[in-house]
């Protein structure tokens, strides 16, 4: 996929001419992050914004006690960073690839320059804004009103699509990150997984987690 045909597949610039994505793309660059590597860190200030190729790219804050809390976790087609662009404060999170990723880039000044000669594009980036907050209050409130068991089972949900009939969650999910996604310790996750699995709720297939049955209690 070159750079136009991945802008094209960005929401915000959907509705730009082949022109003006041509020119886009023009002042695009690509780089590969290796798996593990910061794209960039929370507190810094941020100069770029960010289209994933490909990869997966995580969203994090670090707590005063050092314990991680997982915002999103982004894949192919998603973009980030646009925040700081927007508000020319420091980045709110820090983002890191937890694969090889291939990302593009846009620096603040060309980002701002189509942000202003589009107005579909302000319009679009403002509806997906929304929904971004919508989800964050989502989660403000899972982690309010829900105790740990019923923080899981959301998250299990949530992660899950339905193939053949049945609730499959294909993304790959160690327990350290559901830890760090729902709030609580590892060792509290491997606890809730092991009374799923042996009241069959939940079981592995290969590689993939398949939801057998919704337990009467959270979800």
């Amino acid at each position: 996929m070159d750079d136009r045909e991945l802008l094209r597949t960005v929401p915000i610039f959907s509705e730009l001419s082949d022109a003006d994505i041509t020119s886009l793309a023009r002042l695009a660059s690509r780089r590969r992050y290796p798996k593990d590597t910061v794209v960039f860190f929370e507190n810094e200030e941020g100069d770029f914004f960010f289209m994933i190729v490909e990869g997966r790219i995580k969203v994090t804050i670090l707590g005063d006690d050092g314990r991680e809390v997982i915002l999103s976790i982004l894949g192919t087609g998603d973009f980030f960073g646009e925040m700081a662009l927007l508000d020319n404060e420091p980045r709110s999170a820090t983002a890191i690839a937890i694969e090889d990723s291939e990302l593009v880039s846009l620096h603040r000044h060309d980002f701002q320059s189509v942000l202003a000669d589009n107005r579909s594009i302000m319009s679009a980036l403002i509806k997906i804004l929304a929904a971004r907050i919508r989800k964050a209050n989502h989660q403000i409130s899972t982690l309010a009103l829900l105790d740990v068991y019923g923080r899981v089972a959301r998250l299990l949900l949530e992660l899950a699509s339905e193939h053949d009939g049945k609730l499959v969650i294909d993304e790959p999910l160690t327990q350290q990150d559901m830890a760090s996604r729902v709030g609580c310790s590892r060792e509290m996750i491997s606890r809730i997984l092991k009374d799923l699995r042996a009241g069959g709720y939940v079981k592995v297939d290969g590689d993939r987690m398949v939801i057998a049955k919704k337990p009467p209690k959270a979800w």
